[in-house]
């Protein structure tokens, strides 16, 4: 059993936020992770910066951008890991990039490194299931998780995707890129059962999950809940604040109070 496995089938760990590497600045990246720590994470989503993130809504994609204009690579994000786990950093962080780098990096020597820096899994939202079994061997022979994406499908499809899943299954709660969304597909819940009853491992589910209300019904059809944009958003509107070393701790309290919001009960 990983890792992300353990955690996941501990009682009260639900919660697993996305934040991009970088954004503002790795810096600011570092005490987010801490606090998301302290608030209690189950994992952490830790983005690359990425110029065309095709799997995220404009959210993500400006926050990309503006990692991207500090020159944040895979490189960083893979030091910040290293530098954290040097520091005792204990929640589990999953490296989240698209296949591009990972091509351009090599799937062994990424999955070594990645595995050498602390991660505890890895997440390719642009890699397509049918072209993922090179980086999953990879990944199996390291007892690295390469955790997969399921959409709302056939229960065939959805039984093919999850039946081998390490770490734990990334549910899409509706089609689409991330962002904060009022509703979602129709047929979510149906959906997340059946992802559920294949899967070996805890199932997750993600894109749109912005509100603590979300986070609540989610949890009664999921192991876990993601958040994304609604804290990315959140990161944004206080940038300025974040990079200034006398209003930074005021900004981490409105970030740390908005973390509780999304996980009062």
């Amino acid at each position: 059993m990983t890792k992300l496995e353990v955690r996941l089938r501990q009682e009260g760990q639900y919660f697993i936020p996305f934040i991009t590497a970088g954004d503002p600045s790795l810096e600011a990246s570092k005490k987010i992770l801490y606090l998301l720590q302290e608030e209690g994470a189950a994992a952490i989503e830790l983005g690359v910066p990425f110029s065309d993130p095709m799997a995220d809504g404009p959210v993500i994609q400006a926050a990309s951008e503006r990692a991207l204009a500090h020159n944040i690579s895979l490189q960083d994000v893979l030091r910040l890991g290293k530098e954290l786990r040097e520091e005792g950093y204990h929640t589990p962080l999953i490296l989240f990039t698209y296949f591009n780098p990972v091509l351009h990096y090599g799937l062994e020597a990424l999955v070594e490194e990645a595995q050498a820096s602390g991660f505890a899994g890895i997440i390719v939202p642009d890699l397509p299931y049918e072209e993922s079994a090179p980086l999953r061997a990879v990944g199996k022979q390291c007892d690295f998780p390469v955790i997969p994406l399921v959409t709302p499908t056939s229960k065939e499809r959805i039984e093919s995707i999850v039946s081998d899943a390490s770490g734990f299954v990334y549910c899409v709660s509706s089609l689409g890129t991330t962002g904060m969304r009022q509703y979602f597909a129709d047929n979510v819940e149906e959906f997340l059962a059946t992802a559920r009853a294949f899967s070996p491992v805890p199932t997750a589910v993600g894109f749109g999950v912005s509100t603590g209300e979300h986070v609540r019904h989610f949890r009664r059809h999921a192991d876990a809940v993601v958040v994304g944009s609604a804290l990315v958003k959140k990161i944004e509107e206080a940038q300025q604040a974040l990079l200034d070393p006398q209003q930074i701790d005021q900004a981490l309290a409105s970030l740390r109070q908005f973390v509780r919001q999304l996980k009062s009960e």
